[in-house]
């Protein structure tokens, strides 16, 4: 399976999750890292895209913002995709969640949600709760699973 982890990070903590997230999937075969600002176009041979960022004013950053409309149209017709988040542990009405925005993007686009977005949790400092990390490896277990390990 062929796993492209796109991600944004401003404090770091969606970059461990990411990383995480792509050893995870490396398990079962190519998994690449790559932060939203490196992403021109997507690599045709994709089973499994998976995409997150910090949660900021209620929705995704301005980095994936941008990086939506740059991988939109027929590149991702049928792709199978995942999201995640980071944020504070708020009710999601109060907090927003990037991944919700990320997911409704990438739906509108064509691609095929494989699991319901995901938010792993942050303190205020900000920092990563503890166990998020190892929770974030149980998620992307699950995506290879959900995918059937092919596109």
């Amino acid at each position: 399976m062929n796993s492209y982890v796109i991600y944004s990070s401003h404090a770091g903590n969606t970059a461990r999750v990411a990383q995480v997230i792509a050893d995870a999937l490396a398990s079962y075969g190519r998994a690449d890292l790559v932060h939203a600002d490196e992403v021109a176009t997507l690599p045709n041979d994709i089973d499994l895209l998976v995409v997150g960022g910090p949660t900021e004013g209620h929705g995704a950053t301005t980095e994936i913002k941008a990086l939506l409309p740059r991988i939109a149209g027929e590149q991702l017709a049928g792709t199978r995709f995942a999201t995640f988040d980071t944020r504070l542990r708020w009710p999601k009405w109060l907090s927003g969640s990037a991944a919700g925005v990320i997911a409704a993007g990438l739906r509108r686009a064509g691609a095929a949600q494989v699991v319901n977005p995901e938010s792993f949790i942050v303190s205020t400092k900000p920092e990563l709760l503890p166990g998020e990390l190892e929770r974030a490896r149980r998620w992307a277990l699950t995506l290879q699973s959900a995918t059937g390990g092919r596109r």
